[in-house]
């Protein structure tokens, strides 16, 4: 079994790549979601301000283990992934050395900053077919389970990949197919036991095979060979350029920023 591993966090480029923190009122729990791209633009442009450090952690050197949830007619199986899952697969082994990613080297704590690594060729794909809605607690509950096969890394982002029959939601907020839909993807964390576990959600991006915002294609500021060929083979799904965001945003922001003192 091969598997992925990608660093994550972002230097977002453009107005529809801002993340925008949203909580769950009934938890207090928040997450960095990535708005689809008719609500990011309502929200402005970037200032222009240099960036300011507030004291949070980074991930030094990250690792990602893709974990594709869903029938084997989208993702294959463990051992003979789906050309889909390969190309996801591949993008991570490219990423945490290239030009895109070393953007976040910028950013530190006090252990050091964000270095360029490899990323690592680790996945997961769970063939148990996922609900149509997929609420952060059973996208949690999945993780877990990935966890389970994979063993649990501090450094390690678990990216959850959902087929075209789910969306993804978030407290009130939905993916696309959803009846709310107000992102793309988003990232959190959440305790099991004592480890501090870093995830994302990145639904299909035209799930229930709904277009729009989220299902439209999407050039990506990448040059790399992989990107490429996803752009040419139009993935309709978390493309290169979301899972790259939700990746370097991870990286730099694995967690709740303490305050400035």
């Amino acid at each position: 079994m091969k598997h992925a591993l990608v660093a994550a966090a972002a230097l977002l480029f453009s107005t529809s790549a801002m993340a925008e923190r949203v909580w769950e009122l009934n938890t207090g729990k928040h997450a960095q979601v990535f708005p689809h791209r008719g609500r990011a633009s309502s929200h402005g442009g970037p200032g222009s301000n240099n960036l300011s450090y507030h004291n949070g952690p980074v991930i030094h050197r990250a690792k990602v283990v893709p974990v594709f949830w869903g029938p084997s007619a989208t993702w294959g199986t463990n051992g003979a992934p789906s050309a889909l899952a390969q190309t996801l697969i591949n993008f991570f082994v490219q990423f945490g050395t290239n030009a895109e990613y070393n953007v976040i080297t910028q950013y530190y704590d006090f252990g050091g900053s964000v270095q360029l690594s490899n990323l690592g060729s680790l996945y997961w794909i769970d063939n148990t077919p996922p609900p149509t809605n997929v609420t952060d607690a059973a996208l949690q509950s999945e993780v877990v389970k990935a966890i389970g096969q994979v063993g649990f890394d501090a450094s390690t982002v678990y990216e959850v990949f959902l087929p075209d029959t789910s969306y993804a939601s978030f407290g009130s907020y939905d993916s696309c197919g959803g009846p709310n839909l107000t992102f793309c993807a988003y990232h959190a964390n959440f305790s099991y036991g004592s480890a501090d576990v870093k995830y994302a959600s990145l639904p299909y991006r035209a799930a229930a095979g709904v277009s729009g915002p989220c299902g439209r294609r999407r050039r990506t500021s990448s040059t790399s060979p992989v990107t490429r060929r996803a752009r040419r083979r139009r993935i309709p799904m978390a493309t290169p350029g979301t899972t790259a965001r939700a990746t370097r945003r991870t990286t730099s922001a694995p967690g709740p920023r303490r305050p400035s003192s």
